[in-house]
């Protein structure tokens, strides 16, 4: 299945694999305006870890690129803040925030280095809506815009995210994966999902069920399933869910019910029940609502995972890094996790 860049990737082609992320300068902190007086930019200050100073690596600030009234400097600057801010190994600095010649829509365009880099710097740009919430990097990659830009996303999950659960009841750190049993990707991330069980004990851990039925003929069937199952008993999904992914080359019309019925059974209920359950209409609504759901948190390919409303492809990111992000992400909402996971830097600035 082919993966899409996450939105992070395409605004920082520099980054690379992991993402690095970038730290705001502040050469630019007040808010955008058509015509001010051009300010004296500040020299670049890094946070190391000797408390060094280091050349400014960027060119300074033009006011005349600062034409459009929206979005503000600090505005940018807490977006990208909330999309990288689990890593201090990379800096920006806002350069321009202009009007383009769609009513509205403001041009976004940042200055990007490692803090560590001999002099490499790189331009990067994207899009913000009318309506200062959403930001386009290109066609494939559009995400919510603002400081808090997962907000929304994370109380709709905490509303409606609903797949059978293992970890904590609580939904403070909610870790929400959206997968088709019919998935090759899905049965490969389940290892990661297992790994993320153990290492963050605090947080409440959701598989949803986003079938790609277009490819996935039996996929749909499957997550039915899945609901009667998790409607019985909550913790007998998830054997549930393993047996499918271990026979899913068996998800054939000779073989797919068979296969099933079998998962059901190896989850210690009994097949005939569940069966009849996911026939009802109860049941095709639920997966129905379910699909719903991943398509209004703009999911877009399995395996998939939110982060307390972060979307990140599950299969694409090191397992340390992941880790990482979580933690950050965490400390960014006010939780705790109980994790294993290393501690992150605080997001860099100028004091």
């Amino acid at each position: 299945m082919k993966r899409a860049f996450i939105f992070a990737m395409a605004l920082a082609p520099v980054l690379g694999a992991p993402a690095y992320v970038l730290a705001q300068t502040g050469a630019a902190t007040k808010p955008a305006q058509a015509a001010p007086a051009a300010p004296a930019a500040k020299p670049l200050e890094l946070q190391t870890l000797d408390s060094s100073r280091h050349t400014d690596p960027f060119p300074p600030v033009n006011p005349k690129f600062f034409n459009a009234a929206t979005p503000t400097v600090d505005t940018v600057n807490s977006f990208l803040t909330a999309l990288w801010g689990y890593d201090p190994n990379r800096i920006w600095r806002v350069e321009a925030i202009q009007t383009t010649s769609a009513p509205g829509v403001s041009k976004v365009v940042v200055f990007v280095t490692d803090k560590n880099s001999t002099g490499k710097v790189a331009s990067t740009s994207f899009f913000v809506t009318p309506d200062g919430k959403h930001a386009i990097a290109d066609a494939a990659n559009v995400i919510s815009f603002g400081a808090k830009p997962f907000e929304d996303t994370r109380k709709m999950l905490q509303e409606r995210a609903d797949g059978a659960y293992r970890g904590s009841a609580s939904k403070n750190l909610m870790l929400v994966e959206f997968a088709d049993l019919q998935c090759p990707h899905c049965k490969e991330a389940q290892a990661t999902m297992d790994r993320l069980a153990q290492d963050f004990p605090n947080a409440r851990i959701v598989f949803q069920s986003f079938p790609l039925v277009d490819i996935h003929p039996f996929a749909f069937k499957a997550a039915a399933y899945g609901y009667c199952v998790t409607k019985q008993k909550n913790d007998a999904f998830f054997p549930y869910a393993s047996a499918v992914f271990d026979n899913q080359a068996s998800l054939t019309p000779e073989m797919g019910d068979k296969t099933l019925k079998d998962a059901v059974v190896k989850a210690g209920l009994d097949a005939a029940t569940i069966d009849t359950c996911a026939n009802t209409v109860e049941a095709k609504n639920a997966v129905e609502a379910s699909i719903k759901l991943a398509q209004d948190a703009a999911v877009e390919q399995t395996p998939m995972l939110s982060v307390n409303g972060h979307l990140l492809p599950l299969n694409g990111i090191p397992y340390e890094t992941l880790k990482t992000v979580i933690s950050y992400q965490a400390v960014e909402d006010g939780v705790t996790t109980g994790a294993t996971a290393p501690r992150t830097a605080p997001s860099l600035g100028v004091r």
